[in-house]
């Protein structure tokens, strides 16, 4: 009885993270969609980078922004060098294209507290919040802006596109990208997203909360203090920055350790995201997020259970056959590369490789209380 509790409770909340929530805000989103009001006003905007070492592309970077539709009396750009050992600031300094304020550290204080200082040096009425690596079409921030005439909206995010996404592991990359696209869009349509990307997204100045010391999810924290004051996060599926997708699991796993221990993080610097009286959009958080970061012991329990019963009912039987037959397909993309191209496989290495990634992260944010030192 026991084993039977486990594998239907495992079995359920997996399916309910993976499938029935996204199914149900999409659903949500389709009946009672929440239209946003855009509008034609351009407003000041601050353009905030905060860098460490980060030359190498900074330069084309600020090329980037240099050629944005916008008017070039309204934006500015902050960069702020958090310790770097090579030329970030020097290349900042030498961008003709916009005017740059450059805020030069001599050592590595943490993305949170370099931001405080760049959108307190910052001038515009709106901080359009950027990395480094992206490069931006040039007509995202007229879209973004867009989004912010509507006085319920307090942030307006862009979409991330991977170029060259359909080769090798990068096609899981994507593949898991675009499920996670679908889900956010959904929630923006039909209320709030509760995350963005922080390669392109655009806050009111006068919304952006102080970052707690050592916040590494900035682009979760922000949105969802813009929440909890009463405003919207909306997606501009149109506003479009280009990244590079990771090549291989190595690269993925640096990225998303990080991003994965920081959601640990996260709600240890705000509690009152667990508190459904205190957060606004607290079961879409829980069921985005936090789930999330349980599945890979569900799995566990799931396996577990499924072994258990597999003598006692043909059901169970079956299932310990397609755990099997999952893993032979997660397998199949390591040692078959051309056939992670097929769309079960690009599905199945997704999956689990973002669920190995959130079991290592919990012992990540244990051992390392520095990771907001990049």
């Amino acid at each position: 009885m026991v084993a039977i509790v486990v594998f239907w409770f495992a079995a359920g909340l997996l399916a309910y993270t993976y499938a029935a929530y996204p199914l149900l805000v999409i659903a949500r989103a389709r009946l009672r969609p929440r239209p946003v009001r855009r509008g034609e006003r351009l407003p000041t905007v601050t353009a905030v980078m905060t860098v460490y070492n980060g030359a190498a592309d900074l330069a084309a970077k600020l090329d980037n922004l240099a050629v944005l539709d916008y008017p070039q009396d309204l934006l500015d750009i902050v960069v702020a060098c958090d310790g770097s050992s090579d030329a970030s600031a020097a290349v900042a300094r030498a961008h003709r294209g916009r005017p740059v304020t450059v805020l030069e550290y001599d050592r590595r204080r943490g993305k949170a507290a370099c931001l405080n200082d760049a959108v307190a040096a910052a001038r515009g009425e709106v901080l359009l919040m950027l990395d480094v690596r992206q490069r931006v079409e040039p007509d995202a921030l007229r879209r973004l802006v867009a989004c912010l005439d509507d006085p319920a909206v307090g942030v307006a995010a862009g979409e991330l596109r991977f170029e060259d996404p359909d080769t090798g592991f990068a096609a899981s990359v994507d593949a898991y990208w675009r499920y996670e696209k679908a889900i956010r869009l959904a929630e923006s349509a039909s209320g709030s997203a509760i995350g963005v990307s922080g390669a392109l997204y655009a806050v009111r100045r006068a919304l952006f909360p102080v970052l707690p010391e050592g916040t590494v999810l900035d682009d979760v924290f922000v949105p969802m203090q813009v929440l909890r004051g009463g405003h919207r996060v909306v997606l501009e599926e149109g506003a479009v920055a280009w990244d590079r997708p990771s090549r291989s699991s190595a690269q993925e796993r640096v990225r998303k350790l990080r991003t994965l221990a920081g959601n640990f993080q996260l709600v240890s610097l705000a509690p009152w995201l667990l508190v459904p009286g205190a957060n606004p959009a607290w079961l879409r958080f829980v069921s985005h997020k936090l789930l999330r970061l349980l599945s890979p012991w569900l799995l566990l329990l799931l396996a577990g259970a499924s072994i258990a019963l597999a003598g006692r009912h043909g059901f169970y039987l079956l299932a310990v056959a397609g755990l099997g037959a999952f893993v032979a397909l997660v397998l199949l993309a390591g040692v078959a590369p051309p056939l992670a191209r097929l769309l079960p496989v690009r599905i199945a290495a997704a999956f689990a490789h973002m669920n190995l990634f959130a079991a290592q992260a919990l012992f990540t944010w244990i051992g390392n209380r520095r990771l907001h030192l990049w």
